[in-house]
């Protein structure tokens, strides 16, 4: 069995962590051993309208998902290594075109149809016709022609090209495996909710309202990382959409709701003094930053993008919006992120050559401080979705800092499940970008030309052959060489501008434990349980 592909990348700090370990509670008494039963109500503050784990984004969203479908591995967040789940066993051909699994007998779709090779063809078959919404599992499959059963537990898949990232996007929730009837449906029906073999099964979706899961009943094929075996503890979790940051906050400590995400940074003193626990873990992946569309007049000018670069203040931003255990970007990568290469020498706070940059170019300050050149005014409009509390707030403090240079930042808000359609159709000059992914190929997989390339970087650049050739390098050492030269290019050339790492902390009650990080810092319930209330 192959699982030497990823390195180890998070220090014993960052493993995956629990509401609180040894089943105390968020006050630190003994709630004693892990009891089953019990509703937890989870209030996260956006809705990405689709309720299927292959077409949602935004950890909002994936919260919920992730729980209803299981992957073919698992990712062990203290070490990267890929880990056995629905799959025992696989193995890479000399070129990394070929993938070969062993499946688990027994496990069954809540639809009584069972995980066998023919269903796992079913699902990868179908990920290419995606539509917008699936650009995560369409990267994972890059090149995918097909998939050989050879017996109900062995199949093969094959790629075009050289896929070593293939390995670790069968642990995503991208790729989490839907029943074939619930495959093989439209884009839209499949939003409307969707069938898994996972230890939670989908009751009612409502958008922008609530998604309601129950237990698995029978549930015993969990992944290999999951502390117990057999069915999740929680008879029933719901997630809630509350937008209202304050709001979350007062139905947590009210005792409406168990847990909450995307605190602030204002949230965390009056949380931690009622003796709610704040588990935290930095994202690996693609931190929050600026993408221009290279398509546009502004995204192919590089001194715009050198200017924008330079007159960012990240410590200023992280200090000011974000919580304390936030970190300003260095990299195209998030520092949690196998492969990831420090680039910070490149990312400094320099107004100074922020405006050298723009006055050499041509771009002329006018009566309001705001520069134009041939008549046009530097305005950037930027896209965003307020899929966390502190989007808003972060934007607009950028906003400042830029327009101190004489840049004008135009905020454009557009809810999250517009978001995806709007960067596909090419009507936009920059987003406010962010994916989180435990693997460097999340680089190709968003700015190569074989990606999904929403920000249309130019094919045959150097860049783009870099991320090409890392996809197909087995070798660990010769890919992180590739890996930091790619880094070093989309940096240095400002194609991405980081500003922060998103460091996901959720607030979680006295009466919830063991709501448990994944190695992309999302939840898993499976393990989680409720002790009696007070």
């Amino acid at each position: 069995m192959k699982r030497s592909i990823l390195p180890a990348f998070l220090t014993a700090g960052l493993l995956t962590l629990a509401a609180c370990s040894g089943g105390a509670g968020g006050s630190g008494e003994d709630a004693g051993p892990p009891r089953p039963g019990g509703s937890l109500v989870f209030a996260v503050s956006s809705d990405a309208g689709c309720a299927d784990p292959a077409q949602v984004a935004s950890n909002d969203s994936i919260y919920s998902m992730r729980q209803i479908v299981d992957s073919l591995t698992d990712q062990d967040p203290a070490t990267g290594d890929i880990k056995p789940w629905l799959a025992t066993s696989w193995s890479p051909n000399p070129q990394a075109t070929e993938w070969t699994f062993q499946l688990r007998p027994g496990a069954t779709f809540s639809d009584g149809t069972p995980v066998d090779g023919g269903a796992v063809k079913a699902n990868f078959d179908r990920v290419p016709s995606l539509g917008a919404r699936g650009t995560l599992a369409k990267g994972y499959l890059a090149g995918y022609q097909g998939t050989t059963v050879t017996s109900p537990t062995s199949f093969t898949v094959r790629f075009a090209q050289p896929n070593v990232q293939f390995l670790q996007g069968t642990s995503t929730h991208s790729l989490g495996l839907l029943s074939p009837a619930s495959a093989a449906q439209t884009d839209d029906q499949r939003c409307a909710g969707v069938v898994g073999s996972g230890p939670f099964v989908l009751q009612s979706y409502t958008k922008n309202q609530a998604t309601i899961l129950t237990k698995r009943t029978g549930y015993s094929w969990g992944s290999s990382l999951f502390t117990h075996p057999g069915e999740a503890y929680l008879d029933r979790a719901e997630f809630r959409v509350v937008p209202e940051s304050g709001v979350r906050t007062g139905s947590l400590q009210s005792g409406e709701v168990d847990a909450i995400a995307s605190i602030g940074p204002q949230d965390e003193a009056p949380l931690s003094g009622a003796g709610i626990d704040l588990p935290s873990r930095a994202n690996p992946g693609i931190p929050f930053g600026i993408v221009f569309n290279q398509a546009t007049p502004l995204g192919a000018d590089p001194a715009v993008r050198e200017a924008v670069s330079a007159a960012i203040n990240r410590q200023e931003i992280v200090s000011a919006v974000y919580t304390s255990q936030t970190k300003p970007a260095t990299s195209a990568l998030a520092s949690t992120t196998p492969d990831y290469a420090d680039r910070s020498a490149s990312l400094g706070f320099d107004p100074d050559r922020a405006n050298r940059v723009l006055d050499a170019a041509g771009w002329v300050r006018g009566g309001d401080g705001v520069r134009a050149k041939a008549g046009a005014r530097l305005t950037v409009p930027l896209l965003y979705a307020p899929v966390i509390a502190t989007n808003r707030p972060a934007l607009e403090l950028l906003q400042q800092q830029l327009r101190a240079v004489g840049i004008d930042l135009q905020l454009q808000e557009r809810p999250v499940s517009d978001t995806a359609a709007i960067q596909q159709s090419g009507q936009f000059t920059a987003a406010w970008f962010n994916v989180s992914r435990a693997d460097p190929d999340i680089l190709r997989a968003q700015f190569s030309s074989a990606g999904s390339n929403v920000f249309r970087f130019p094919a045959a650049t150097p860049v783009d052959g870099l991320l090409s050739a890392q996809a197909g390098t087995l070798d660990p050492a010769q890919r992180t060489q590739i890996v930091a030269q790619a880094q070093q290019q989309l940096v240095d050339q400002h194609l991405v501008i980081p500003v922060a790492e998103l460091t996901t902390t959720l607030a979680v009650g006295p009466n919830a434990h063991d709501v448990a990080f994944d190695a992309s810092s999302r939840i898993q319930l499976h393990d989680t349980w409720k002790s009696a209330s007070s």
